[in-house]
């Protein structure tokens, strides 16, 4: 698999930008063909470069008032993998890290109130064989959340670089 080139990277920055972008305004932004955008972004989708595509919701509106970071402690190796399998199934974790330090995962989770957080917490997930610890860090308010990733800074990226360096 080859390395990415300086187009693939600007596909890449309009599509995490807005994932709703038209292959049209891409092309034009791009310097390629319609079609031309088209094979590249079914590329970047077959090499595992771009996963999905989401609409990033606001959590509070929905009814969701808890956004908690619960770090969670596995007393052995063997725990791991019924420990994975069960998290998969609960949909209030949004995202689920194996880490290095005091805890073995570091979940994200988003519940409605710290009567279901502490379900999640009491109910579920010390509940799963293994877990030894949990400790939880309630989310007052969010200074910065992207889905972003930083690209590399190539000779003759983005266009949009160009022009705000000129």
């Amino acid at each position: 698999m080859g390395a990415f080139d300086p187009i693939d990277y600007q596909i890449l920055a309009l599509l995490q930008s807005d994932a709703r972008t038209t292959q049209m305004a891409i092309a034009e932004a791009v310097g390629l063909s319609q079609p031309g955008v088209a094979d590249r972004v079914r590329k970047l989708e077959e090499r595992g470069a771009i996963t999905g595509y989401v609409a990033r919701l606001d959590p509070r509106l929905l009814g969701n008032d808890i956004r908690a970071f619960v770090g969670v402690r596995i007393a052995h190796p063997r725990h791991h993998d019924a420990f994975i399998r069960k998290i998969l199934e609960v949909t209030e974790v949004l995202e689920c890290h194996r880490v290095a330090g005091l805890d073995s995962y570091l979940l994200k989770v988003v519940t409605r109130n710290t009567g279901t957080l502490d379900e999640l917490i009491s109910d579920t997930l010390r509940r799963i064989p293994g877990v030894t610890r949990t400790h939880t860090t309630v989310v007052l308010s969010t200074v910065k959340e992207q889905t972003q990733i930083p690209l590399p800074e190539l000779p003759g990226g983005p266009r949009r670089r160009r022009k705000e360096a000129a």
